[in-house]
C-alpha cells in the first residue's frame, strides 16, 4: 500500500517525530493534498504544547499548507485531481447554517474542524481536508513562498479590509515581524497611508521598503502621541504579542478608529473614556475561511505581496519549530517537502 511521511507530536509538550503511514483515502466531502510546502506558525504551539482542550494525539501540526489535489472523495465539486490548492487554519464549516460558511470557524456553537488541531495538518507529504476548507491557489504562485499567506497573510489582509479604513486613511501596523511585515505590504497596497511602529530603528529601512510612508520608534517616543500628531489612526493593526505595547498605542486611534487585535495576548487594559470620546473601538480578528484565503492569494499575486521566509526540509521540522518559537526568524518559517 502507498505510504506517506509526516512529522508527528505523540503527546502534549512532546517533540516532533518522523513517521511513515499508509496513505489515507479521502472520505465523502474530503480532498487529499500532496503537500509541497507548509508554514510553521506560532499557533502550532496549540498542538505541540497541548494548549487546545481535547486534542487527540498523535497529531500532525501545520495550517499553512499548499500543494496539489491528489485524490477526491465522493461528492466533491469545484476541484479536480492536479489542481493547486491550499488549507489554512480554518479546517472546514459544519455545513448546517449559512453563517458558519460565510464568516468563520467560530461563528456558531457547532463544533468545527481546525487544521493541525482537530485533524492532521500539513507537516506531512500528504494530508486530507474537508473540501469546505480548501482554497484554490493560482498556478503561478510558488508554494514555498506563498504558504504563510494562508494564515499570516489572510489574517493581516482580512483584518485590514474589515477595519473600516479607506484609501488615504492613516493605518498603523504595530510590530514589524512575521505578521507585521505582511501587514505593512497589505496596508500600502490597499491604498492606506501605512505607518510602521516598532521598538528601535533597526527595521525602519525594511519597513519603508515594504511600503510604510512613516515610521515610529516606540522606544524613543510615545506611539499614541505620535499617531495623534499625525491626525489619529483610522485603524491600528496590532500584530505583537505584548499587551503593554497594545495598551501604549491605543490612544493613537482617531475618531471612529478601530484597533484590530491579531497578536495573541492576555488581558488588555484600555482607557474607556478615550474610546468613548472618539467613538473608537478595539476588535479581535480571526483569520478567515477558504474564500478569504483565495482573496488573499489573488491580491498578493496582483500586487506583489510576498512573505519573507526561512526554509527547512520536512525532516528538520523540530528545528524549524524551535526557530519560529524563538522569535528570531526573519520573518516566517516554511517546511519544504522534498
Amino acid at each position: 500500500m502507498p505510504t506517506m511521511r509526516a512529522m508527528v507530536v505523540h503527546e502534549a509538550k512532546g517533540r516532533l517525530a518522523a513517521v511513515e503511514r499508509d496513505l489515507p483515502e479521502p472520505g465523502a466531502g474530503e480532498i487529499r493534498l500532496r503537500v509541497e510546502a507548509c508554514g510553521v506558525c506560532h499557533s502550532d504551539a496549540m498542538t505541540v504544547e497541548g494548549l487546545w482542550p481535547g486534542i487527540r494525539y498523535p497529531r500532525v501540526p501545520g495550517h499553512e499548507a499548499i500543494g496539489v489535489v491528489d485524490a477526491l472523495g465522493a461528492g466533491v465539486q469545484g476541484f479536480a485531481v492536479g489542481d493547486r490548492a491550499g488549507v489554512g487554519w480554518f479546517g472546514g464549516a459544519c455545513g448546517y447554517c449559512r453563517r458558519c460558511r460565510r464568516d468563520s470557524a467560530f461563528a456558531c456553537e457547532t463544533v468545527h474542524e481546525v487544521t493541525g488541531i482537530t485533524r492532521d495538518g500539513g507537516y506531512a507529504t500528504h494530508m486530507v481536508a474537508l473540501a469546505s476548507a480548501v482554497a484554490h491557489v493560482p498556478d503561478d504562485l510558488d508554494s514555498v513562498e506563498s504558504a504563510p499567506l494562508l494564515c499570516a497573510g489572510v489574517t493581516t489582509f482580512n483584518a485590514l479590509r474589515h477595519s473600516g479604513a479607506g484609501p488615504g486613511d492613516l493605518v498603523a501596523v504595530l510590530g514589524v515581524g512575521g505578521l507585521g511585515h505582511l501587514g505593512i505590504q497589505f496596508a500600502a497596497r490597499q491604498g492606506f497611508r501605512a505607518v510602521a511602529v516598532n521598538r528601535g530603528r533597526d527595521k525602519e529601512a525594511l519597513a519603508r521598503e515594504l511600503g510604510a510612508s512613516d515610521y515610529i520608534d516606540s522606544a524613543a517616543q510615545d506611539p499614541a502621541e505620535a499617531l495623534t500628531g499625525m491626525g489619529g489612526a483610522k485603524a491600528i493593526l496590532a500584530t505583537v504579542t505584548s499587551g503593554p505595547a497594545m495598551q501604549a498605542i491605543a490612544g493613537g486611534l482617531g475618531p471612529n478608529g478601530v484597533m484590530m487585535v491579531i497578536g495573541v495576548v492576555g488581558p488588555l487594559t484600555v482607557d474607556a473614556v478615550g474610546l468613548i470620546g472618539k467613538s473608537a473601538a478595539i476588535r479581535g480578528w480571526y483569520s478567515g475561511v477558504a474564500r478569504d484565503s483565495e482573496d488573499t492569494l489573488l491580491f498578493s499575486r496582483m500586487n506583489k505581496v510576498a512573505s519573507m521566509n526561512e526554509v527547512y526540509p520536512l525532516a528538520r521540522a523540530q528545528e524549524a519549530y524551535e526557530r519560529m518559537m524563538s522569535g528570531e526568524a526573519r520573518f516566517r518559517v516554511v517546511l519544504r517537502m522534498d
